[in-house]
């Protein structure tokens, strides 16, 4: 039968957590074994309880309980192969050096003689304690390998250390080939050594600790997304519904208004039946009357009665009279514009929940002088421009516009969504938008996508206008006050929203942004004074609040 150490190996007793062989292990509900410490510490920095290997999450700290068959196998496991457990330092233990000089029982080193080359167990280390000669000699923790230790050149011990060569030496190599360079004894270097080690190590574990918060901090962001995207779905269903119930009450008020017209075509149809029933019945009456006297042979009689029967019997023309099948017109274009009102309505709340989700990625935007044209006037915050009635003198850098009067934000976006608000009140012309880092500065400039352009402008107080190719006309229902710009790098996409009244402007769909992209501008020319009010940049906590 084999054996046991035959048949189990350090990877089957390991904990995944500290990658040692098992100590007091545990098992999980979902079957996978621990050191009952590592899950402990593992657990209590996390905020869920889940399995480390598996992720499966538990709804309560299981109850632990040491599972004494893996823990058998591991106490046997670390006796056949000699395995040591790691120390409360986190240091290996070392490994088991044997006296060179013992014959029969070979007992444990306690130190080796690099001059003798030898490595020596108490009693045999006696001499080497006693002897004046033998106490000069350089004794070092037990080793196997002295040789390594034995500088190859000059069978010398490797007692400093050469920092220009990063290399051990001994003091002969002092010297000779190491003369004038920079050596220290190999324990000051050792010791730097350690202390760069323990520097390392705590940033290794800052780094480890960053990661782990980002881990928490990436979990606490989705379950903060599930939260904001179930109160959307809620509210999307809601819309959803309050428009299905709005639908429904149209169309029944409509049958309604149907099935009364249908019911007042039946009266006035049953109205009308009579009044013909009547008449015929009148008529059969006179039709008998000049049946029975065309008969007659009393030629006087005839004659008598004759002038009342030959007038017809009173009746009314039904040429004209008919029932109206069709639906009045009036009545199909007053529920048209009910069920039209109540969409436009709800379709507003949805762009309302639309503008306060991309509000959340509101940026600070504030105005780069060094963009600027020189009619422009920048205030001190950089948050508003206006333009000048002359132009100011100025560098002509690279960045700077020198025709067109507009200007850039100071940060660009190459990644992710941005969203900035701007207050157009008073104002009878504008330019907002972005553009990429790359745009042309000189010169007149047309705003169009292929030109690295998105923006959407007014033009004579009432003409807006999205700046694609072809341009489009923008029909506001009202003139808006404060314009927002919302970006998604990723998605290709560039928004507009008429803030106050929370309706959508235009959209840039389907673009491919490969340069970072700046906030564009312009206040346009100040046209005399018209058109000489600001535009502001609107501070984050407000677009927030």
């Amino acid at each position: 039968m084999a054996s046991s150490s035959s048949l189990l190996s350090e990877d089957q007793l390991q904990c995944s957590i500290c990658l040692d062989v098992f100590t007091d292990p545990v098992t999980t509900p979902c079957g996978h074994n621990f050191c009952m410490t590592c899950l402990k510490e593992f657990w209590d920095t996390s905020s869920y309880c889940q399995c480390p290997v598996c992720k499966m999450d538990f709804p309560k700290r299981p109850e632990l309980h040491v599972n004494t068959f893996i823990s058998g196998l591991a106490a046997q496991f670390r006796k056949q192969v000699q395995v040591k457990s790691i120390s409360t330092t986190g240091e290996p233990a070392k490994s088991l050096v044997l006296c060179d000089i013992c014959s029969e029982e070979k007992h444990e080193a306690l130190k080796s003689c690099l001059i003798c080359m030898a490595s020596y167990c108490n009693t045999h280390l006696e001499p080497h304690q006693r002897v004046s000669s033998l106490k000069k000699h350089k004794l070092i923790d037990p080793v196997e390998n002295l040789e390594d230790y034995i500088c190859q050149k000059h069978e010398r011990p490797l007692e400093m250390f050469c920092r220009d060569d990063q290399t051990c030496v001994c003091q002969f190599c002092t010297e000779g080939d190491h003369k004038n360079h920079n050596t220290v004894s190999i324990e000051e270097e050792s010791a730097e050594k350690k202390t760069e080690c323990k520097n390392k190590q705590a940033e290794i574990e800052q780094m480890i600790q960053d990661r782990l918060k980002k881990i928490e901090k990436i979990k606490h962001s989705v379950e903060v997304k599930k939260k904001n995207t179930e109160k959307e779905k809620a509210d999307s269903i809601e819309i959803f519904r309050a428009l299905i119930r709005s639908i429904e009450r149209n169309q029944a008020e409509m049958l309604k208004v149907m099935e009364e017209k249908q019911r007042a075509a039946e009266r006035q149809a049953e109205e009308f039946i009579k009044d013909l029933e009547q008449e015929i019945t009148e008529l059969k009456r006179r039709n008998t009357e000049l049946e029975q006297i065309s008969n007659t042979e009393d030629h006087l009689h005839l004659l008598q009665i004759y002038p009342s029967l030959c007038r017809p019997p009173p009746t009314n023309n039904w040429t004209d009279v008919s029932i109206q099948s069709h639906l009045n017109v009036e009545t199909l274009r007053r529920a048209r514009d009910q069920l039209k009102e109540c969409v436009d309505e709800e379709m507003k709340k949805v762009v309302s929940m639309e503008l306060k989700r991309i509000q959340q990625y509101a940026v600070d935007v504030i105005l780069d002088p060094d963009t600027a044209n020189p009619e422009l006037i920048l205030s001190d915050d950089g948050k508003q421009v206006t333009c000048g009635d002359k132009r100011q003198n100025l560098s002509d850098n690279p960045e700077r516009f020198d025709y067109c009067v507009c200007v850039l934000g100071k940060e660009g976006f190459s990644s992710g969504r941005f969203y900035y608000e701007v207050q157009v009140k008073g104002k009878t012309k504008w330019d907002l938008g972005v553009t990429r880092e790359s745009s042309n500065r000189k010169g007149g400039i047309k705003l169009r996508p292929e030109n690295g352009c998105w923006s959407v402008w007014l033009r004579n107080k009432t003409e807006y206008e999205a700046l694609d190719f072809p341009s489009v006309p923008l029909l506001l229902k009202q003139a808006p006050q404060k314009v927002g710009v919302f970006v998604d790098y990723e998605e290709g996409l560039v928004s507009f929203y008429d803030v106050e009244n929370e309706s959508h402007i235009y959209s840039f769909t389907g673009q491919s942004f490969t340069e970072k992209l700046y906030p564009y501008i312009s206040p346009c020319v100040n046209d005399g004074g018209e058109n000489s009010a600001p535009l502001i940049i609107c501070p984050v906590s407000q677009v927030q609040s």
